[in-house]
């Protein structure tokens, strides 16, 4: 490739990231889903069971989108698993969806973690109609199945805990 070409190609690849990634915040933004009801699913979960969202109505839904091969997604299990111990009699209900592709190392993974919570695999029409664009991803869904909040990246779990707590009548 002569010395005009890979500029040529750099310059390209530049400009194509540079379009992609502006349009992420606002595709983010126009399809946010805070005040409006959660996209219903029905999934099974990893032992079998039946996941739907809507029978979870009435209850705090904590929806987790999460991989395997996430850091940060690995460091919230055990905090939401904590969290479903402690608040769920107050009504909390945390769900897991892992965006792997295949259900092997998630199951590894949940061996391993043992969350006290329903995980099911998710997909990329689930992913699409959450807005999916990195992980953790995390929802806060009321007790009518509205989306009150929404905590995307590594984020310091005490802000989720914060706006859940707040959502279980705590202040």
């Amino acid at each position: 490739m002569t010395r005009t070409g890979k500029w040529r190609f750099v310059l390209c690849g530049l400009l194509v990231g540079i379009c992609f990634a502006s349009r992420l915040p606002e595709a983010f933004a126009g399809d946010s889903l805070v005040n409006r009801k959660a996209p219903e699913f029905v999934r099974k979960d990893l032992s079998g069971a039946r996941l739907d969202l809507k029978s979870l109505r009435g209850k705090i839904v904590l929806l987790n989108f999460w991989a395997t091969w996430c850091g940060p997604c690995q460091l919230e299990m055990p905090v939401f698993a904590k969290w479903q111990q402690q608040y769920g009699p107050q009504g909390l209900q945390v769900v897991g969806i892992s965006m792997d592709d295949a259900p092997a190392p998630v199951r590894r993974l949940v061996s391993k973690l043992k969350p006290n919570y329903p995980v099911a695999m998710g997909d990329a029409t689930l992913g699409e109609r959450y807005g999916v664009l990195g992980l953790p991803l995390t929802y806060l869904i009321d007790k009518d199945g509205v989306v009150r909040a929404v905590f995307q990246g590594d984020v310091e779990v005490n802000s989720i805990e914060r706006e859940l707590k707040r959502m279980l009548g705590h202040g």
